[in-house]
């Protein structure tokens, strides 16, 4: 009787074993379609818009203070320039077209400020990270920007999406207005644009398979 009811709980040991086996496998296959679709929704993202980036020149208060300041200034200048633009090449085309006139923009307020730092403006590819504008998350990768490095460009960075214009409806640059919506459901597709309001739910998805299967 005795070896009767080993032979069972061995039994239930390896019904269990085979459970956790394929629930471990199913986790796995989930978080690699989980890392395939993110990095499919960045490739087709990537070649729709364009981002902007600031770099500060340190970490300190007052470098960051100035990083938000040449934000402002060239969002001030560059709003109306990119209103009404339809599509990623012609606006490619007006930022690379006002390089100079942005880089000369920052450079002003840097020395209003009372700095001698050199700025540099460039249309680039850059790694971003995961950021959230409003509703919206865009997933991390490397995206087509307009970058702007302030001095040696060692501090923190600010980062918006400058095509469609994402940044500058507002001075706090964190609500999405109407506008700015429409903007981007033109320019992307439905999936994709419903994709962008799922990623934060979808990152949160992604981190708790990950959690299990850590090994």
């Amino acid at each position: 009787m005795l070896h009767g009811n080993h032979k069972i709980h061995r039994n239930w040991r390896k019904l269990g074993s085979g459970i956790l086996l394929a629930a471990a496998i199913v986790l796995v296959c989930a978080v690699g379609a989980a890392k395939a679709r993110q990095q499919e929704l960045v490739k087709n993202l990537s070649d729709k818009i364009i981002r902007f980036h600031v770099l500060a020149n340190s970490d300190s208060e007052e470098d960051q203070e100035l990083k938000l300041k040449v934000r402002d200034a060239v969002g001030a200048l560059m709003q109306p320039e990119l209103a009404g633009v339809r599509d990623k090449e012609e606006s490619r085309r007006i930022i690379c077209g006002n390089l100079e006139r942005i880089a000369d923009r920052a450079r002003k307020v840097v020395e209003e400020a009372g700095y001698d730092y050199p700025v540099t403006a460039a249309v680039c590819q850059v790694d971003f990270p995961e950021k959230t504008y409003g509703n919206y998350t865009f997933p991390a990768g490397e995206y087509e920007a307009l970058k702007l490095t302030i001095g040696a460009g060692k501090g923190q960075n600010w980062w918006c999406v400058m095509y469609p214009n994402l940044c500058f409806f507002n001075s706090m640059y964190q609500v999405v207005d109407e506008e700015a919506e429409e903007s981007l459901k033109r320019v992307l597709t439905g999936e994709e644009y419903r994709a962008v309001m799922e990623e934060g739910n979808y990152r949160v998805k992604f981190k708790w398979l990950s959690f299990f299967t850590k090994d």
